[in-house]
């Protein structure tokens, strides 16, 4: 398969537009900037919040910590693995023309089970005991942990689909089949930064513990609508 930017791969992301500008290349595609500019500024971002969110979680302090190293180096290999494939220039995912780039398009593959494992045991931690904060903070943190699992799972089924049919049709099939679950990969994780930033937010208000309860109880809703939407778009569109 050629290693050029496939022509019938149409993505516009303003994200990699400066990179774009000083390295040049493809603008869309699976071997462009995208990918690595967006990664790398979510693996940069991801490892504070989650650092963040789980202070009020009630874990041991030797656990929490094992549990945020593994997290932040599993980062590293997600944000490096992306980028050396841009370097190169070859696909950042399923790539299997040899076995150099099929352990390479793995690696990061391996490296999600990792991220997926530590944050179920954090989103566990959250659910086995009542976190602690202001008041509203137990359940954005709860509501939180249960959409990123949802998201987590929509990576893991785009993974495993783009790789069945990367290796059972072509590899333009792979991209092309992940393309519905994005939006709900996308909106779904947000939600463990964005439900406790509010909570804390409204601790700094002199509105009632019950009307900031309230207030995070209607933002659960409108996140949880959100991502039931993009459910519903993705299997429509599946």
């Amino acid at each position: 398969m050629s290693r050029v930017p496939y022509a019938r791969w149409q993505e516009d992301r303003a994200t990699h537009f400066v990179v774009l500008l000083v390295d040049g290349g493809s603008w869309a595609g699976p071997v462009s900037w995208r990918e690595p500019v967006t990664f790398g500024l979510s693996f940069g971002v991801t490892p504070i919040a989650v650092a963040w969110v789980s202070s009020y979680l009630r874990i041991g302090v030797r656990a929490r910590t094992v549990l945020l190293g593994l997290f932040a180096a599993d980062c590293v290999l997600e944000g490096a693995g992306t980028t050396v494939r841009a370097w190169c220039p070859v696909p950042s995912r399923f790539d299997m023309e040899t076995p150099f780039d099929t352990g390479m398009s793995m690696t990061p593959a391996v490296g999600g089970g990792g991220l997926v494992a530590i944050l179920a045991t954090l989103s566990a931690a959250a659910f086995r005991r009542r976190p602690g904060g202001p008041p509203g903070m137990a359940l954005a943190l709860r509501a939180g942990c249960g959409i990123l699992l949802v998201g987590l799972l929509s990576g893991a089924a785009m993974i495993a689909r783009g790789v069945y049919l990367t290796r059972t049709r072509h590899q333009l099939a792979g991209h092309a089949a992940t393309a519905s679950l994005k939006p709900l990969h996308g909106v779904s994780p947000h939600a463990v930064l964005v439900l406790p930033v509010l909570a804390r937010l409204l601790a700094m208000t002199s509105w009632s513990p019950h009307t900031r309860v309230s207030v995070v109880r209607a933002a659960v809703g409108c996140y949880a609508a959100a991502v039931a939407a993009a459910l519903v778009w993705a299997v429509a569109a599946y």
